[in-house]
């Protein structure tokens, strides 16, 4: 059983590794290689809405149609893999790139839900977050080396394909470990999203103010004059923050998590906050990169920990966690970045992360009644 144990933390920390480096291929390098490719700021803004638009599409597919099966997941590593092909191909046509950019969405929404409902399902939270750091190892490693080397376009896609097969393989491992039953969905309308609405509004908004970031933040830093070599160190070190974090919080997860994800949010808007406020300081960029220790790692565990505790349906719970967070979220906030991108685009992403903060203390106070 131990052995056991060991396999599926190593298959488990491979998955990761490679799958949070393609995030950072993706999210990290290719917004700039849009615009080197003369892509607009609006235009770099729908294709990253893209992605995570099918991802907030796909969890009501599941609930009414499809049970998320090992044949279903491990199709989507193989649709990743030949999604993140087909960005090779039709990066220099706006149209073909945002289909394949929708292909290549759909597919990533399926595998990370089922990954971690079986994690969440096997380790203890202390354990979680030492198997799950290194997805942020695989970020940073993937950040320094490319902020380092990378010389063309073409050399960052043929990354995004390399971790895309290596997810591929690891994930196939993973999938022996699934022992949940898989009932018809249909069978089962105890799932409700208007319970727990005002959570599911927090997360959706909280992911909004991340659009900024994720998308504009190596623009934003580059284009107040920080290198692009920089830039890289600062997503590491951020990363670096969030290692620390997943590796001690377990301690801190036996705690109230409506209270941790309280706190985080309220972090989160300072952090944006203070990248309006000092945009071309580079000391003050590590000090907001320093928070994503709270605001990214400490708030997701959390978040996801939650939603693992108030649903039955484990795997759907952790697919409307992602669809609507990163997904309709993340959707929303990359248009809107692309919209807004500029000197006050901190400032309204601050604005919006402490409405989530604001409407999750609407969520505390119906909780109580329910």
């Amino acid at each position: 059983m131990i052995a056991n144990d060991k396999k599926l933390s190593l298959f488990l920390g491979g998955y990761y590794f490679f799958y949070f480096a393609l995030v950072g291929v993706y999210i990290i390098f290719l917004p700039k290689v849009l615009l080197d490719l003369n892509y607009s700021a609006v235009e770099v803004g729908f294709i990253y809405a893209a992605a995570p638009f099918m991802r907030f599409l796909l969890p009501f597919i599941f609930k009414n149609y499809i049970s998320l099966t090992p044949k279903v997941y491990i199709l989507s590593l193989i649709l990743t893999f030949i999604g993140s092909l087909f960005f090779i191909q039709t990066i220099h046509s706006f149209e073909s790139y945002l289909i394949s950019n929708l292909l290549f969405g759909a597919s990533m929404g399926i595998s990370l839900p089922y990954v971690e409902t079986i994690a969440l399902a096997t380790l203890s939270k202390q354990h979680y977050g030492k198997v799950r750091l290194w997805g942020s190892l695989g970020f940073m490693g993937i950040a320094l080396w490319l902020g380092k080397v990378l010389s063309s376009p073409d050399e960052a896609l043929y990354y995004l394909s390399s971790t895309a097969f290596l997810i591929l393989i690891f994930g196939f491992f993973i999938s022996k470990y699934d022992t949940y039953s898989h009932p018809n969905v249909k069978d089962d309308a105890s799932f409700s999203l208007s319970k727990y609405w005002a959570f599911w509004v927090s997360v959706f908004l909280m992911q909004v103010g991340f659009g900024g970031f994720y998308n504009f933040f190596t623009i934003y830093e580059t284009d107040h004059g920080i290198s692009l070599e920089m830039t890289s160190w600062m997503w590491s070190f951020g990363v670096l923050c969030e290692v620390v974090m997943l590796y001690f919080q377990g301690a801190l997860l036996r705690r109230n998590l409506l209270y941790i994800l309280q706190f985080a949010t309220l972090v989160t808007a300072l952090r944006w906050l203070l990248l309006y406020l000092y945009p071309d300081s580079i000391e003050m960029a590590f000090a907001t990169q320093s928070l994503h220790a709270i605001s990214f790692a400490l708030y997701h565990t959390a978040a996801i920990t939650y939603v693992f505790s108030l649903y039955t349906q484990k795997k759907l719970a952790q697919q409307f966690f992602l669809g609507i967070a990163f997904g309709l979220g993340g959707s929303v906030g990359a248009i809107l970045s692309g919209e807004i991108y500029g000197e006050n685009l901190f400032l309204v992403e601050s604005i919006i992360t402490f409405m989530a903060f604001l409407v999750l203390l609407i969520h505390q106070r119906r909780k109580r009644t329910l």
